[in-house]
């Protein structure tokens, strides 16, 4: 085999493996779900119907706001009570072919149609970007942003803990005013590291910001998880000291717009009284 074709095999191999990572990274999300069975779940309320996501990342090619469109009307297809978004709304990746400003990427965040409305927390790249405007930008669509803070949706107490990544969390601060309402508790939040320092009381915990590794090679695993744990908590349902935390993939990209072995995602949690079984099913 000469130079010239050896190059020419890995050129070929580099561009397939580019555009097979790109499609998958468009690619419809997949739809995950679990029925969680809170042990303070209200008595006599029913269940909920409760959808995350997360890592959104609006920028082109992947990921601009038509996508998000139809994302948006995959969500509504769902027939959620409540959507939950775990943060990263933007993006300023050096390889995007168009940056969006923060009221573009966000402005189709106006279509889920859950009559408990959205409930959102900052990611690190919003902090990157400009909190502020990604708030207000949240703000001026109705969708709800807890820093730090904690609120009574339906039989929900959301505790939304900003990003642990930039150094913005405040765990503490958050299960306090998360203790003085009545409600199951339920704690979303950017990155997962911020789990294994809750209390027992934070029973259920919701994250995104790993995208499960974004690119998982055979053999070789997660390149990456953006997580001081390592694979620890990188993706899905996960129990641990009576605990539980569900980590989505989200449905956008970082760095790179290609996705391998960690497809887009969103999940439907079914949460409600006692009996209700924790199989997650995809």
């Amino acid at each position: 085999m000469t130079l010239r074709r050896f190059i020419l095999i890995l050129f070929a191999a580099g561009a397939a493996f580019l555009l097979f990572g790109y499609r998958e990274a468009t690619r419809t999300p997949v739809v995950r779900s679990a029925r969680i069975a809170p042990a303070d779940w209200p008595a006599g309320q029913p269940p909920l119907r409760v959808l995350l996501t997360a890592d959104i990342h609006v920028a082109g090619p992947d990921m601009p706001p038509s996508r998000v469109d139809r994302i948006v009307r995959q969500i509504n297809a769902l027939a959620p009570d409540l959507v939950l978004i775990a943060g990263d709304f933007v993006s300023d990746r050096r390889l995007s072919t168009h940056r969006y400003s923060e009221s573009e990427a966000i402005a189709p965040l106006k279509g889920p149609r859950a009559r408990l409305g959205v409930v959102a927390v900052l990611g690190n790249h919003d902090h990157w970007r400009n909190a502020g405007a990604v708030r207000t930008a949240l703000g001026a669509i109705g969708v709800r942003v807890l820093d730090n803070d904690a609120a009574r949706v339906g039989p929900l107490v959301i505790g939304g803990v900003d990003d642990a990544f930039t150094g913005y969390a405040r765990p503490i601060t958050t299960l306090q005013r998360m203790r003085r309402l009545p409600g199951a508790k339920l704690v979303l939040t950017h990155s997962p590291d911020v789990f294994p320092t809750l209390p027992p009381d934070a029973g259920l915990v919701l994250a995104g910001h790993t995208h499960c590794g974004q690119i998982v090679l055979p053999l070789i695993g997660p390149l990456a998880t953006m997580s001081d744990y390592g694979r620890r908590y990188r993706c899905g349902l996960i129990r641990e000291g009576g605990k539980t935390l569900i980590v989505t993939a989200g449905v956008g990209t970082s760095i790179m717009p290609i996705r391998i072995g960690a497809p887009p995602d969103i999940w439907l949690l079914r949460l409600g009284p006692a009996g209700t079984s924790q199989s997650p099913r995809s």
